[in-house]
């Protein structure tokens, strides 16, 4: 009798260890399951994120980038360029306020602050604006132009006019078809005429009256104008 309960004894004892063992390695997996799965979703969002960037078609500073200009989705585009940043805050709060995408017009060779000497006849810029057939050589390009139904362009004021850099970028594309539209930016001079040369060189363009804008002019004025012109 002593021998068969010992045996019995055994047998539990046996039992119990082995559903303990079972019970930690059921949970030590369901704790790896759970880990791997974790990692898993991280991956997951990461890629989606990825792929949103690259759909976008822009980069962090909101410029339009070189891989993916043909698959943007923007029907407007602004394009500017801004010799000491004041003409930039402008086209930013332009292509924020449409939904638009934005290309800097930035020349292969910068200009210094010797260069934008106005009061110095011989600075790169008043030899520059002295000759009509200037034409200032541009670093990069729009890669699909077609696909803009409006193109906004957007300059400071140098002599009264548009600088030469502008004829440059109007020149390299075929605006046929398209409705553009100047503005700029200035301490004291008008509008005026400053697009005249642009308005030469663009044929098959319609274009809309442009706009001269203060340094620092405000999202709400520049969205006013731009709201105004009935484009959309």
């Amino acid at each position: 009798m002593k021998k068969i309960l010992t045996i019995l004894l055994a047998v539990v004892m046996v039992l119990t260890l082995a559903a303990c063992t079972g019970n930690s390695k059921l949970a030590e997996n369901s704790g790896n399951s759970g880990s791997s799965q974790n990692i898993e979703d991280k991956s997951s969002v990461s890629s989606k994120a990825e792929n949103v960037s690259q759909q976008s078609g822009k980069t962090p500073d909101g410029t339009v980038s070189e891989q993916n200009k043909d698959t943007d989705g923007s029907k407007i585009l602004v394009a500017y360029f801004s010799a000491t940043n004041n003409t930039e805050g402008v086209a930013r709060e332009l292509a924020d306020g449409l939904g638009a995408d934005l290309y800097e017009i930035t020349p292969s060779k910068p200009y210094t602050d010797e260069d934008l000497d106005y009061s110095n006849s011989k600075s790169r810029s008043s030899v520059e604006m002295n000759d009509p057939d200037t034409r200032p050589a541009i670093s990069g390009s729009v890669k699909n132009i077609k696909q803009y139904d409006v193109v906004f362009v957007g300059y400071p004021i140098w002599w009264g006019e548009a600088p030469r850099i502008m004829s440059t970028f109007i020149e390299s594309y075929d605006f046929s078809g398209k409705t553009l539209v100047a503005f700029c930016t200035s301490t004291s001079s008008g509008f005026g005429n400053s697009d005249s040369a642009l308005r030469s060189s663009a044929g098959g363009a319609t274009w809309l009256d442009g706009h001269r804008f203060s340094a620092g002019a405000s999202a709400d004025d520049v969205l006013a104008w731009a709201n105004g012109l009935g484009i959309n």
